[in-house]
């Protein structure tokens, strides 16, 4: 070790506070980034197994491949596994409402692909032999063809081809240029509806079904699916292999490598982790280098001495960077250990809510990466030599004789460092004084300033965007008026009574109604729209008469009974035959954000009118059915309809919805009636095990009209579950960025107040009392503070508000802007108590020193 080295050491055991506090820095900034990258991977770790459970664990698939490729595949270099199923076929879908997917194909399966290709079953079971089948739910979801277990089918299966050349699922449908020639005659028998699978391209031209392969009777091709040791060679493998032949990468699976051809995802994931750690970085790198700057000018005269026998400009840049080695020495690897134990942590709170949103079966666990911990540690090595590097430099072009007189830090003529009448009436003497040492060393002083107001704006800009997504989840869930929904539109009623009367007896079900919802148009006389529905269309003619949409719900009598006492109106006038009906008519809020209903403007200027309604065919009123109601508005929210298949959502710019007891419903049925949804809504105590049981209910009551059954419940338990990560990681960032941004602030307070050891003894020994001494740290706190949140308060009111906008446009448009009341106020008593608590410490200290000892201290 060289001299130069040793000298750097005293100089660091010297000063062990800031040294410590500077490795602390270090520590939280290693601990961070190491957080950060480590949740990264066990993220997309997590994510690539939750998606080779969805999609299947395999990376590369070659399509329409005889036998003996596959066999010869088996052996290669570098593959870990194979599975391949026989392409048997295709068949005509007789009645498909997808003009580009008009066949069925057969595929079959062996025990491999059924262990490697993931198959989801909706209901039934896998195939035993080759005389069963599974079909793809989207034969009926987006084929419009309709199968049930125990169905049989009668298939004429054969081969596509395009003159000489045969067809794969590769190769989209082209009408007129393809034949499908029959060869053979299957019947298979339905044993389950599954998930469209992941190895169906969405061009394919045919639905998949699987049956289990026939080992007599060998298929001409088979598409083959690889899974590499390495998946990072990937590309190379799959391209080389195939050669002229078609492949397909799963890209569901390799996306969450980094492997995809996925562009948008990369950038994405890469922009996000680049943006945090870059944070990090510039938070980091203002605290290291702070402390440097702050050890060089505690060493300018020892430089200077030591430039003047003979130093060179590379040995003190040296000197300084070996101080940051010796430093990261220590810290980084403490910080590597921090990151990985508080991530650890933070993950074993949020497993559970991840296996809630995304991928039940699949545990999010902490994945260690060593290339990633070492590159955590290389860009800490790095922020560390860059803080160092930027005042070695300086101090190595230094003039020796600046060194040694320590002029080159505080350069100020006396007029600079003027302050007015009025501020020493104010401030007194010890205000003055607090007021001249902030003009005389201005960089040290907006420095602290700087550090403080940074991290004021950060937490309250996080704050406020936690605070936006717990308004949207509050606000979903609010408005929610039913845990699980059955929606159909073609079952009968007297089906659907019968069924009712069973899903509300599933366990935890305490409240239950139906519904159904009809399209109607409505003849309204000009004058009696209000003004605010004009400003919106635009100006009309005094005898014009307007054609409005509107939204017809039946609600069952036990239920429209409740709502009719709850608004005070007698049920005689509104039940029976010529009943009048009640409506909620509403012009929507500024900006479409949720008012309450009896805040948003009026469609009538009355509140009770007579209409002549009749039902709507695609949106064009049905003259022939036409009717006469008297219909009263009312101030209450209606209860939430079901979801409307199909439904692209309502251009209208206002809300017109009548309400009638289901008992009137015959009466507004006529040939040209549409029923948009009608189905049965349930709150429970337990909705996804109460969902669970009518699910079972409903497949033994054997129906077989088109519907769907939803777990409202569980959809905004996504939304809180994503509400709570989120949470959680941005409390942690928060946290682990403010304690640097402390560091900092109580690293240069004190270092500061240390450097000025002279100045402060001077003021003592001319007869400065210690309460005078006290009173003049007290105002350099309220100037550094005040400064700080001046600067720090108006930026996080913007940037908050800049967040809310984002999330508006983003579509989050149901919540209000929330001014940051409550994080500004603890930040201000945050910065306020860390600005005095390190004055306190750093003071206790000098008071502690020899008057006389300070006075004659030459190195400062």
């Amino acid at each position: 070790m060289n001299i130069f080295n040793k000298i750097t050491l005293q100089s660091m055991i010297k000063s062990r506070t800031r040294t410590i506090v500077t490795i602390i820095g270090v520590v939280l900034s290693a601990a961070m980034i190491t957080a950060v990258a480590t949740f990264g991977v066990s993220l997309l770790s997590y994510l690539a197994n939750g998606a080779a459970q969805k999609y299947g664990d395999w990376h590369v698939e070659f399509v329409n491949v005889p036998a003996s490729f596959a066999q010869e595949r088996s052996h290669d270099e570098g593959v870990a596994d194979t599975a391949a199923f026989e392409n048997i076929g295709y068949a005509t879908l007789d009645g498909g409402k997808n003009p580009d997917k008009p066949y069925l194909f057969i595929a079959g399966f062996n025990a491999d692909a059924f262990n490697t290709l993931s198959i989801n079953l909706i209901s039934g079971r896998l195939p035993e032999n080759s005389g069963e089948i599974l079909v793809s739910g989207s034969v009926a979801a987006n084929g419009g063809i309709k199968f049930a277990e125990g169905d049989t089918l009668s298939l004429a299966v054969g081969n596509r081809s395009d003159g000489n050349m045969n067809l794969g699922q590769h190769d989209p449908y082209t009408a007129g240029n393809e034949t499908l020639v029959p060869q053979d005659e299957r019947t298979y028998t339905v044993v389950g509806i599954y998930q469209r699978p992941g190895f169906e391209e969405s061009t394919a031209p045919g639905y998949t079904l699987i049956t289990k392969a026939d080992p007599q009777d060998q298929a001409d091709s088979v598409s083959l699916f690889v899974t590499l040791k390495n998946p990072r060679s990937i590309q190379t493998y799959a391209s080389s292999t195939a050669g002229a032949g078609a492949y397909v990468l799963n890209d569901n699976v390799l996306r969450f490598m980094g492997l995809s051809d996925d562009n948008i995802f990369n950038v994405f994931l890469y922009a996000v982790g680049g943006i945090v750690v870059a944070i990090i970085m510039i938070g980091s790198i203002f605290l290291i280098y702070n402390a440097f700057n702050i050890s060089l000018n505690e060493r300018t005269r020892q430089f200077g001495i030591l430039s003047s026998v003979g130093a060179t400009a590379k040995q003190l840049r040296n000197s300084v960077l070996f101080e940051g080695l010796c430093i990261g020495a220590v810290g980084i690897p403490i910080g590597v250990l921090v990151g990985i134990g508080s991530i650890s942590l933070v993950i074993s709170v949020v497993a559970g809510n991840f296996g809630n949103v995304m991928y039940s079966n699949v545990p999010l666990t902490l994945t260690v990466s060593i290339p990633v911990i070492v590159v955590a540690a290389a860009v800490s090595l790095v922020t560390i030599l860059i803080s160092a590097y930027i005042p070695a430099r300086k101090a190595a072009n230094t003039p020796v004789m600046e060194s040694i007189r320590q002029t080159n830090e505080i350069k100020v003529e006396s007029k600079a460092a003027k302050t007015s009448k009025l501020a020493q009436r104010i401030y007194g003497l010890e205000g003055t004084l607090a007021q001249k040492n902030f003009k005389r060393n201005k960089k040290g002083y907006r420095s602290i300033v700087l550090s403080l107001g940074l991290s004021v704006v950060l937490f309250v800009s996080a704050s406020a965007f936690v605070t936006d997504m717990k308004q949207a989840a509050e606000r979903s869930v609010a408005f929610t008026t039913y845990d699980i929904g059955f929606a159909t539109q073609d079952m009968n009623d007297s089906d659907m009574q019968p069924l009712y009367d069973k899903l509300k007896t599933a366990d935890g079900v305490y409240e239950s109604s139906y519904q159904a919802l009809m399209k109607y148009s409505c003849t309204a006389k000009a004058s009696d729209l209000s003004a605010d529905y004009w400003a919106t269309v635009g100006s009309s003619a005094p005898d014009e008469t307007v054609n409005l949409p509107m939204d017809l719900q039946f609600l069952d009598d036990s239920t429209y009974l409740s709502m009719l006492s709850d608004l005070g109106l007698p049920a005689a006038d509104y039940t029976g035959p010529n009943a009048k009906l009640i409506a909620v008519a509403k012009m929507p809020g500024q900006d479409n954000q949720m008012w309450e209903v009896d805040q948003l403007s009026d469609l009538f200027t009355s509140s009770s009118l007579n209409f002549t309604i009749a039902p709507a065919t695609n949106g064009a009123p049905t003259t022939a059915s036409e009717q006469n109601v008297s219909v009263t508005f009312v101030e209450t929210v209606p209860p939430d309809t079901l979801p409307i298949l199909g439904n692209v959502g309502s251009e209208n710019p206002f809300f017109f919805r009548v309400m009638a007891p289901y008992s009137l419903k015959a009466q507004f049925e006529t040939p040209d009636t549409q029923v948009a949804v009608k189905g049965l809504t349930f709150r429970s105590k337990h909705p996804t095990q109460s969902t669970a049981e009518m699910e079972t209910m409903i497949q033994a009551a054997g129906i077989t009209a088109d519907y769907n059954l939803y777990n409202t419940y569980k959809m905004l338990d996504e939304s809180r579950n994503y509400i709570f990560i989120a949470n959680v990681f941005a409390y942690t960032f928060i946290i682990m960025i403010s304690l640097i941004a402390v560091a900092n602030v109580f690293n240069t307070i004190s270092t500061n107040i240390k450097l000025r050891r002279r100045e402060l003894a001077m003021l003592r020994s001319v007869g400065m009392s210690d309460r005078d001494f006290q009173k003049m740290m007290n105002f350099e706190c309220a100037f550094y503070g005040m400064r700080a949140l001046l600067f720090g308060l108006p930026i996080a009111a913007i940037a908050s508000w800049l967040i809310y906008k984002g999330m508006v446009l983003g579509g989050t448009d149901n919540i209000d802007f929330v001014f940051p009341w409550g994080s500004m106020a603890i930040s201000v008593f945050s910065v306020l108590f860390v600005v005095f608590i390190t004055m306190l410490y750093a003071v206790s200290k000098i008071k502690k020193e020899n008057i006389i000892d300070a006075l004659r201290d030459d190195m400062t």
